[in-house]
């Protein structure tokens, strides 16, 4: 692998497809590099960030057999979280830990090298713990453990760092609970039967994520976060 700053060349998928997990939940997943290098895993981050082609040239293609899909609800997966009605219920850290194994089985892949950035790195991290006979190694940036402290710290401890912007990422929170748990308020704004509302929700917390990665060597603004139906998935 190489660091975010020197990849490799843009390439293709030499393989790719669709895999039925449980709930009802179609995975997209895709495969690059060399058929017969070593087998690897990327987790992409957000959640909800979706596998992107940028992520496919953090690998060697012809040292690695890369894996790449998109996670529950988000990218070409389907049913999208984006949806109204969509079942949260179903989209736990356990369920993600289980369609990565379903994919290990559906690809017939022994043992892998499993890396990840950011959201990325915390489910690597809990599928290691309960696979450690399937993991090779560990490739992990951005390292977080989606510990309450970390969660606090994004959400709130920044602000010190960025405070105008976070005057305007907390604007949107009932003023009653603004000195609570910021994330679970921004669930319940996404939440709303009120699409005007959600939408709100969505774009805010996408502004915000976008400020507070800005400290990263590197930076440019994300131009997914101009699509209403990412800013929606990536926030849910």
């Amino acid at each position: 692998m190489t660091n975010f700053t020197e990849l490799y060349p843009p390439i293709e998928p030499y393989a790719s497809g669709i895999l039925a997990v449980r709930d009802g939940h179609q995975l997209y997943w895709e495969t690059i590099g060399n058929p017969d290098g070593t087998p690897a895993l990327y987790l992409h981050g957000g959640p909800g960030s979706g596998a992107s082609a940028r992520a496919r040239r953090n690998f060697d293609p012809n040292a690695y057999r890369a894996v790449l899909f998109d996670q529950r609800g988000c990218g070409r997966s389907q049913p999208l979280v984006s949806a109204p009605d969509a079942d949260l219920r179903t989209n736990d850290t356990d369920r993600l830990i289980a369609d990565i194994e379903m994919l290990r089985e559906h690809l017939a892949i022994e043992q892998w090298v499993v890396a990840g950035g950011s959201w990325g790195v915390t489910l690597a991290l809990v599928y290691a713990q309960r696979h450690p006979t399937r993991v090779k190694a560990l490739v992990l940036g951005a390292v977080t453990q989606g510990t309450w402290r970390e969660i606090d710290w994004i959400t709130r401890q920044m602000g010190r760092i960025f405070p105008r912007e976070w005057e305007q990422f907390v604007a949107l929170v009932p003023a009653a609970e603004r000195d609570g748990n910021l994330a679970a308020a921004y669930a319940r704004l996404l939440a709303s039967p009120d699409p005007k509302i959600r939408e709100q929700a969505a774009r805010a917390w996408c502004q915000w994520e976008d400020t507070h990665v800005s400290l990263m060597p590197g930076w440019q603004p994300d131009a997914r976060y101009d699509d209403p139906e990412f800013r929606m998935i990536f926030a849910r």
